[in-house]
């Protein structure tokens, strides 16, 4: 695949990669992740057997620049710089990317069709247990220069077992990769609107979906913890006409064939 770069609407190139013949979908990654390090790699190879498939390196990651001062509009014209490119093309957001995919369509970005998966909103009434608050010290942590650290935190935010994060250390290219995008990970709290348990939706992400008037389907895993399940059926309610699917076995971590085949089922319709 060959390496292109968009023009966002501040100069800041955006790397992205195309494979596939048929509807274009754009694929939008979650925290640390990229086109060639995350999920999407596994992905693209079967969804192009149906679909044109876009995967970038959301700004600050990858070969994608970043121009300063950052802010979540900045990442919303990147993606509307690539469906320019690729004349109009769905969105299929996962976790932090599903929130900004819901940003992007929510501010009148043209997308046919929008597919999300587990945005990790922390919603009012969610059921415990919940996940820990470390925004603010990991925030703390990316402005000192601490990246490892920055991730350490993530780590432990998102439920990663302590006796695991030496097993990812030693990894061949899996740490370095994930230190490479830690400052970015105050991007993804950005898309989330800061939201916390027991307050509203912030007033942007509810503005956003009352916005929408597309097909979207809102994805949760079987597996998923209770207040998981409660934001993706908050942003199903908060679509109008969203349908909540859920994928018997699934967590977080996506598999790629069900992925696929939810996106071929909701794409191809």
């Amino acid at each position: 695949m060959t390496v292109e770069h968009a023009a966002s609407a501040d100069g800041t190139r955006i790397a992205f990669e195309r494979s596939g013949e048929g509807p274009p979908v754009i694929l939008v990654d979650g925290a640390l992740c990229h086109r060639r390090f995350g999920p999407m790699p596994k992905l693209v190879p079967l969804l192009a057997r149906r679909f044109r498939v876009i995967t970038f390196d959301r700004r600050g990651r990858g070969e994608s620049g970043d121009t300063a001062p950052y802010a979540i509009e900045r990442e919303i014209e990147d993606l509307a710089a690539l469906v320019e490119v690729a004349g109009g093309a769905a969105l299929f957001g996962v976790s932090s990317g599903a929130a900004l995919a819901i940003r992007a369509a929510g501010s009148g970005l043209a997308v046919p069709k929008l597919a999300l998966y587990e945005p990790p909103f922390v919603v009012p009434a969610s059921p415990s247990p919940l996940p820990p608050d470390r925004q603010g010290e990991i925030e703390q942590l990316v402005a000192a220069g601490r990246r490892s650290d920055a991730v350490k935190a993530f780590m432990r935010m998102v439920g990663v077992p302590a006796i695991a994060l030496p097993i990812m250390r030693v990894m061949p290219g899996v740490w370095s990769k994930l230190v490479e995008s830690a400052h970015t990970l105050p991007y993804d709290f950005a898309a989330l609107g800061h939201s916390a348990a027991g307050k509203p939706l912030p007033a942007a992400i509810a503005q956003a979906m009352a916005a929408i008037h597309v097909p979207t389907l809102a994805g949760v895993g079987g597996k998923a913890p209770p207040w998981m399940r409660a934001a993706v059926e908050a942003v199903a309610s908060g679509i109008a006409g969203a349908t909540l699917k859920v994928l018997p076995g699934q967590t977080h971590n996506l598999a790629a064939t069900a992925a696929n085949g939810m996106l071929v089922e909701f794409l191809a319709a």
